[in-house]
């Protein structure tokens, strides 16, 4: 099936650009997918997978993604994954040409669902090793601008990245596949991550499993011990009188009760068993900390913490991990993304991707250093107009800074007019008080 192209309008210079493109097969299409089906794992069969993986002649990951679907289930490991994640895809970005500057017009382009899901599966290859994502249509969007319809994702048990090829059919022999890094092909795809990377998900399996398995016991001792035994003692020997006394003994549920002859004797008998809950839940515990531990590099942002000196030393280490991960999607975006933009005819050519921290600080971080430009520095007002959308006149009484080589005692004995003027007509403030 070719691929369709509404061409919009655009340049001369696009429009000859676009026409040069041939219309080639999507590799979506070619595939034949099955149903899949879920299976117990343990680690054994964690180690025979990662083996597999790793074959040097003939690489399969087809058993390792069955764990890593198992895996991701975890809701603790995806909590510290949608965490690491959503860190990243709430910072701002802007796009400038070769001298530096912001070229606004240009953000309109990214500002799409195409691209959010881009980033996310380019996002994802740093849990599964790698993504293999194919770009859909050159479309027009409601404004008139050139937008893909979307992006997809190919299926990661097709893919041999270490062959750089996709096969048809899950498990088929990897020289018979698509080499997806020639064109055609390589005009439609993005790949994020390494070949031989198996990603952080085969650290993170390690422990999901012993987890699963913990709970399952602590289900099962709940089941045995957690309701007490209920011994009935008769001296009937009436087969039918037996069969009722049976069935409510077996039956018994919230609403419990029963009629019993005198030398009939009930008896609820409780468990002894009472360390369960440091036996299972501390094992939970601990796979639970171990995971965020390699997934956000520390516990606190996502644990109890201890104390808010503790918590920022973690917080500064988690945004370590998420400068790592916007640079990795950065480098993604200038050195694939973009040339592939401008080889379907995005005006997108001598751009680059960068990320906007300057709208990124937070109130107080905006507050102090507004504070600080103002007190130093003539500040057109109309900055504060349109920033804040309310109207600003000129500022009434300047804050007279302080003489350089003064102490502090001076400072505080030494008292200029101006400072004493703030004092006596307290109702003059400044625009930041």
């Amino acid at each position: 099936m070719g691929r369709r192209q509404n061409r919009p309008k655009l340049g001369r210079a696009q429009k000859d650009a676009r026409s040069r493109i041939q219309k080639q097969s999507s590799v979506i299409l070619e595939l034949h997918r099955y149903a899949e089906f879920f299976s117990k794992n343990d680690i054994e069969d964690w180690r025979r997978a990662w083996q597999s993986a790793i074959d040097p002649r003939h690489p399969s990951r087809q058993k390792l993604y069955d764990i890593y679907r198992d895996a991701m289930t975890d809701s603790h490991l995806s909590g510290c994954i949608q965490q690491r994640v959503g860190f990243v895809m709430s910072r701002s970005f802007k796009l400038v040409n070769e001298d530096g500057d912001q070229v606004e017009a240009a953000e309109h382009l990214f500002d799409q669902s195409w691209f959010k899901d881009l980033c996310r599966l380019c996002l994802e290859s740093i849990w599964y090793g790698h993504s293999l994502i194919e770009l859909g249509d050159v479309v027009t969007d409601g404004d008139g601008h050139p937008a893909f319809s979307g992006v997809s994702l190919i299926p990661r048990k097709h893919v041999i990245p270490e062959k750089g090829r996709v096969v048809r059919r899950a498990g088929m022999n990897w020289e018979t596949g698509i080499e997806f890094r020639e064109r055609p092909w390589s005009d439609w795809l993005i790949e994020a991550g390494r070949p031989d990377d198996l990603g952080l998900l085969l650290k993170a399996a390690l422990h999901t499993i012993p987890k699963r398995h913990a709970m399952t016991f602590w289900d099962c001792f709940a089941e045995i011990f957690g309701m007490p035994w209920r011994i009935a003692r008769t001296s009937t020997r009436d087969p039918k009188e037996f069969q009722r006394l049976q069935d409510m003994i077996y039956n018994g549920g919230a609403g419990q009760g029963m009629v019993a002859g005198m030398e009939t004797e009930i008896q609820f008998v409780e468990s002894g068993k009472g360390d369960a809950f440091n036996v299972y839940d501390r094992r939970i515990d601990r796979a639970n900390s171990e995971m965020s531990k390699l997934v956000i590099g520390q516990t606190m942002t996502i644990e109890d913490g201890s104390s808010l000196s503790q918590s920022q030393t973690h917080l500064q280490v988690f945004m370590n991990l998420v400068e790592s991960d916007r640079d990795f999607l950065r480098d993604i975006v200038n050195n694939r993304l973009i040339p592939l933009m401008v080889l379907h005819g995005f005006p997108v050519k001598g751009l680059r991707f960068e990320w906007d921290d300057a709208v990124d600080y937070t109130p107080e971080q905006q507050v102090a250093y507004e504070t600080m430009i103002a007190d130093r520095y003539e500040v057109d007002p109309s900055y504060f107009a349109d920033k804040y959308n309310m109207p600003v006149g000129e500022r009434r009484n300047p804050m007279a800074l302080p003489p350089a080589g003064k102490a502090d005692g001076s400072e505080k004995s030494e008292k200029s007019d101006d400072d004493k003027t703030a004092e006596d007509g307290k109702e003059k403030k400044h625009f930041f008080d």
